[in-house]
C-alpha cells in the first residue's frame, strides 16, 4: 500500500508581483518542507472505484467529495491518462487548513506520488497534472528545497543549503488566501518585482538566516491587517529566546521562527506550548521533504 508524507510547505520568503490579466500574481519564493512532525499522510489501496476517507485530529469538517483536492488530483490523473482507475485513498489530516503552509497542496502532491506508484504512471504525466491543480502543487509534488516562481509552475530545486531548525505556529485562526491577495492588490502591489536566478550556496543555518534577513514576505503586512492574531504570533516569536528570524509563511496565518540548533527550537516550542495551549505549535527541521 503506497503511503506518502504530505509535509507543511514553508515560504522562507515570498516576493509577489502585481496582479496579471488572468488574475494571478508572479511569485518568487524559497520553499522548504517540514519534517514528519508537521505533516499529513496519504495512502492508497487498490479498489474498483475512487473513494476518500479522512482521519486524524484535523479531519473534522473536511469535504470528502469531488471538491477535495485529494480526489481532484486523482481524477485529474485519470483524465490525463485517458482511462479510469480505482483507489481507496486515505488522508490522515494533521495540518491546519487555510494556514499558509500548503496543506491541501501537500495532500494533492502526496496523492499524485502514491497513485503514480499504485497505477504505474510516468513521472512526466504526473508533473503535467500537478500544474493546473494549484500554485503550490508542483513544488509539493517535488518535495525539494526550491525556488517557486512564475505562478508556481516553475520549480527550481536549490542544492547545498542547510536544513533549518524551526518552530511553526498557527494561532488557530483561518486566513483565506483570496482576501489577502486582494488586500495586497489594493495597496498597489510591488512594482519593482523581479525573480532571483538562484540562492547563493550556504553551508550553515546562521549563514542562510543572515541572508534571509534581507528578503521579505510581501503578503505579511496585508495579512496582519486582516487577521490581527498573526501580528500577535509574530510579536511573541520575536522575543522567544534563541529565535534568529521570524516571518509569516505564504498568505498566513502560520508563522515561523528560525533557530541555530534543533535543541533551541525544541526548547522554544515547549515554552510556547505552555504559554499558548490553544495554538498549533510544532518544532521541526526545514529542508527537503523526508
Amino acid at each position: 500500500m503506497p503511503t506518502s508524507l504530505a509535509p507543511a510547505k514553508v515560504n522562507l520568503f515570498l516576493h509577489v508581483g502585481t496582479v496579471q490579466k488572468n488574475g494571478r500574481h508572479p511569485l518568487d519564493s524559497l520553499v522548504m518542507f517540514a519534517g514528519p512532525e508537521a505533516a499529513d499522510r496519504v495512502s492508497a489501496e487498490s479498489a474498483d472505484t475512487l473513494t476518500l476517507s479522512v482521519t486524524g485530529p484535523r479531519s473534522s469538517g473536511l469535504e470528502v467529495g469531488g471538491d477535495n483536492l485529494v480526489l481532484r488530483a486523482a481524477q485529474a490523473l485519470c483524465v490525463a491518462e485517458g482511462r479510469s482507475h480505482g483507489a481507496a485513498l486515505t488522508l490522515d489530516k494533521h495540518l491546519p487548513v487555510a494556514a499558509g503552509i500548503g496543506g491541501g497542496s501537500a495532500d494533492a502532491g502526496a496523492t499524485l506520488r502514491v497513485l503514480q506508484k499504485l497505477w504505474s504512471l510516468e513521472r512526466d504525466l504526473v508533473r503535467q497534472v500537478a500544474v493546473p491543480l494549484g500554485g503550490d502543487v508542483p513544488v509539493a509534488l517535488e518535495g525539494r528545497t526550491a525556488l517557486m516562481q512564475g505562478e508556481g509552475e516553475q520549480v527550481r530545486p536549490q542544492k547545498n543549503l542547510p536544513r533549518l531548525p524551526a518552530v511553526l505556529v498557527n494561532p488557530a485562526v483561518d486566513c483565506p488566501t483570496g482576501p489577502v491577495f486582494r488586500a495586497f492588490d489594493a495597496e498597489g502591489g510591488i512594482s519593482a518585482f523581479s525573480a532571483l536566478e538562484a540562492v547563493p550556496e550556504m553551508r550553515s543555518p546562521e549563514e542562510l538566516i543572515a541572508w534571509m534577513a534581507h528578503q521579505r514576505n510581501d503578503l505579511q503586512s496585508p495579512a496582519v491587517r486582516l487577521v490581527p492574531a498573526i501580528g500577535e504570533v509574530l510579536d511573541v516569536l520575536n522575543v522567544v529566546p534563541g529565535s534568529r528570524l521570524v516571518r509569516m509563511s505564504g498568505s498566513g496565518a502560520t508563522c515561523f521562527a528560525l533557530f541555530a540548533t534543533d535543541d533551541d527550537a525544541q526548547s522554544a516550542a515547549r515554552d510556547l506550548e505552555r504559554a499558548h495551549p490553544k495554538w498549533w505549535i510544532r518544532a521541526t527541521s526545514l529542508g527537503d521533504a523526508r
